[in-house]
């Protein structure tokens, strides 16, 4: 990988962060769970955040033991009213898992957000390890594309464009080319995917002013169309289009089932000797 040479930044208020790990330990006791690992995703993520920008806080968590043993399956999200720029959410063990599974690629980013705000350490290491050995590049590359797809569809075809939704499809094409390439998971960083996959560098410095307008932009600031991108959002989607990725063998998905009741067990006897 080239050295990074793009614009990327990930403000986070020390006084936002205070509210927002308020805001967990608040979870936990109104839901009687416990947050294994908590992150920062969108804008601030991916490292090009506007000064107007949301804080997008996704969490995942574990329940006590006898939530997992009914017949009736428990709702599984935790869902935080949006207050002013705090937008809080967060998936239970057990669905993360199965999303795990399917290698969604919404959870992979989350494991791999440059911000976190609260981790397990031993656990969700073992959670990127079995997330990074059970990664479909098939489920991945037609995820990113489907996404650039729409969201050029539905952004990118009048002659005034919202700077971020240049991003918006730019960032899925470069993890469709990073898996492509046999990476495996594409990084959140934008500037590390976009540094890693492309080599021309009057697009590169192109990429960079948009980034530079756009951090000092309102998220709904607009701009004639960046040619040069643009271009290269058309070519790239004719290219990603025609090709194929295969994926190599799959690891056993008991592994998942194993850390499940591993996890559930340490947490009931953590909650147990507490209580």
């Amino acid at each position: 990988m080239k050295n990074e040479t793009l614009i990327s930044a990930h403000p986070i208020d020390p006084a936002m962060r205070v509210q927002i790990l308020d805001c967990l330990r608040q979870i936990e006791v109104d839901h009687d769970v416990k947050v294994l690992f908590a992150c920062e995703s969108g804008s601030r993520g991916w490292g090009f955040a506007s000064p107007d920008s949301d804080y997008d806080v996704r969490f995942i968590y574990v329940n006590r033991l006898s939530w997992y043993l009914t017949v009736e399956p428990g709702r599984d999200v935790i869902e935080q009213p949006i207050s002013g720029d705090l937008d809080v959410n967060g998936w239970d063990l057990r669905k993360t898992l199965l999303l795990l599974r399917q290698s969604n690629p919404t959870l992979l980013e989350w494991l791999r957000s440059p911000i976190v705000y609260r981790e397990e350490a031993d656990t969700v290491a073992r959670l990127r390890a079995l997330a990074e050995d059970g990664f479909s590049a098939v489920r991945g590359y037609h995820h990113y594309v489907s996404m650039a797809k729409k969201n050029f569809r539905e952004h990118l075809r009048g002659e005034e464009v919202r700077y971020k939704k240049y991003l918006y499809v730019l960032r899925p094409l470069l993890a469709a080319r990073w898996i492509r390439d046999g990476r495996g998971v594409p990084p959140m960083r934008f500037a590390a995917l976009a540094e890693a996959t492309l080599d021309d560098r009057v697009l590169l410095d192109e990429i960079n002013r948009l980034l530079e307008v756009k951090m000092r932009a309102g998220e709904a600031a607009t701009s004639p169309r960046w040619t040069g991108i643009h271009d290269f959002i058309e070519s790239e989607l004719h290219a990603a289009a025609a090709q194929v990725v295969v994926d190599s063998s799959r690891p056993d998905t008991t592994m998942l089932d194993a850390f499940l009741a591993e996890t559930l067990l340490e947490n009931e006897r953590e909650k147990n000797e507490r209580d």
